[in-house]
């Protein structure tokens, strides 16, 4: 069977049922701690446990009782409660409050959303990693503000990406230690309703669930969820960065590069010949929302007093929204990394459209030292000037200007334009960073 993709993955971690598995098992992590603590008998936390599972509950009278009470946690325990035999459904929920079980679950469903995002993006450097490598000496137009500029490589270009992707694998290692964590204090965190115990029955229910032990209650404090939302937008951004560089140089008059693509695929009901670059804008349009969504979990961290509901309805279902479109831009990013087609012949046509202008520079440079960089500046802005309006070649206007070729042979001036010879450092630096990224995988 093929491996799942994130966003297969990312849906059932945020499937309504899993979430509601994951309250229970807080639930059977603190039953568990209490027997330890000898608080509540064990044969009580035992059957707890073996009874708190999703597939054992009558879900039909979950729902009605929901209706009733439109409360989700007192449902849930509503139903698990009548089913746990010898009344240990009396020792269940002991001292905490909703919202201890409600953040200490949703970080288990993050943990595992982040181990999602983590290997995908790691994927996604390995793949640009290796097309920066195989592309390290593949000359293309080095483009600003949407006009060629000077030449590059388009390795070099991939690994400034690849760069970027490694700085938010290296964000993501960072924020796992603030991120992942719950917290079981009761009310206002206080631990007033476990009394001297609490802090030990906290350490031994993050301890069970693999989460770490919070300094101080994070009930009012939403930094953390906020935290991994800024996150997952930028690394949504750089995503879309990528996606939004493969439809620039995806355009008919340009289409240096393609989309994965196959015979079947139709990009038009109405002109057969469409090729369009569909997986890069659906993730262009779904890394906005990321962006919006983290601004509102931001918003949401003005929480009144010890504790509202304000934060969390708007907190818990946007990070939930957000964690399954990173699935699906995690999806196509992985395609789009792996399966880029490249056209090498149409980067060198394109890099002559300026009929010899994108080495202005160079020229410039040349002539500079001899005559001074500003007076050349002037001399080659002139030049370019006329080779723009005649729609001429460069070296036509600079073989007729003798303030250029008192100093400059025709030798000189083909050697000047051609291409191949200003990347500058773009070879070198790209494989030195392919090599470095590599090397910090191996710490990852």
């Amino acid at each position: 069977m093929s491996e799942y993709t994130p966003t297969e993955k990312m849906n059932k971690i945020f499937n309504e049922k899993v979430q509601l598995q994951r309250w229970l098992d807080v639930e059977v992590a603190l039953a568990k701690a209490q027997a330890r603590l000898r608080i509540i008998p064990q044969g009580m936390a035992d059957e707890i446990s073996r009874k708190a599972k999703i597939e054992l509950l009558d879900m039909e009278k979950f729902e009605q009782i929901q209706q009733q009470v439109f409360h989700p946690l007192v449902s849930l325990l509503s139903v698990l409660r009548p089913i746990c035999k010898g009344n240990a459904g009396q020792y269940l929920h002991l001292g905490v409050t909703t919202q201890d079980i409600w953040d200490t679950a949703t970080v288990l469903q993050f943990k595992e959303a982040y181990k999602v995002i983590y290997e995908s993006l790691r994927q996604i450097e390995d793949d640009l990693l290796s097309m920066a490598e195989k592309h390290a000496d593949t000359v293309m137009a080095g483009r600003t503000h949407c006009v060629h500029a000077i030449p590059l490589t388009f390795g070099y270009k991939i690994a400034v990406l690849a760069r970027e992707v490694r700085r938010h694998i290296e964000r993501l290692k960072e924020c796992r230690k603030r991120l992942l964590v719950g917290h079981i204090s009761g009310a206002v965190g206080t631990f007033a309703s476990f009394g001297e115990k609490g802090p030990q029955i906290q350490a031994l229910v993050m301890k069970d669930l693999g989460l770490g032990v919070p300094d101080i209650c994070w009930q009012a404090s939403r930094d953390r969820p906020a935290e991994f939302a800024n996150l997952l937008s930028m690394i949504a951004a750089t995503l879309a960065r990528f996606a939004n560089e493969v439809c620039l140089l995806m355009s008919s008059e340009i289409f240096e590069v393609s989309e994965p693509w196959k015979m079947g695929l139709v990009g038009s009901s109405t002109m057969p010949h469409k090729r369009n670059p569909l997986i890069a804008e659906i993730i262009r349009a779904q890394a906005k929302k990321v962006k919006y969504n983290a601004a509102l979990v931001t918003e949401v961290m003005v929480v009144e007093h010890d504790r509202d509901l304000n934060f969390w309805l708007a907190e818990g279902n946007t990070l939930t929204e957000s964690c399954l479109i990173m699935g699906e831009i995690l999806t196509h990013s992985q395609n789009m990394a792996k399966g880029l087609i490249v056209y090498p012949e149409k980067m060198m046509k394109n890099i002559d459209t300026l009929k010899g202008l994108m080495l202005s520079e160079v020229v410039m440079l040349e002539l500079g030292r001899k005559v001074g960089k500003q007076t050349a500046f002037e001399i080659v802005y002139e030049d370019s000037v006329k080779t723009m309006e005649k729609g001429v070649h460069f070296k036509e206007v600079l073989m007729k200007d003798k303030r250029v070729t008192q100093y400059l042979t025709e030798k000189d001036i083909d050697r000047i334009l051609d291409p191949k010879g200003y990347v500058g450092l773009a070879p070198q630096i790209t494989r030195e960073m392919v090599n470095l990224s590599r090397e910090e995988r191996k710490k990852d």
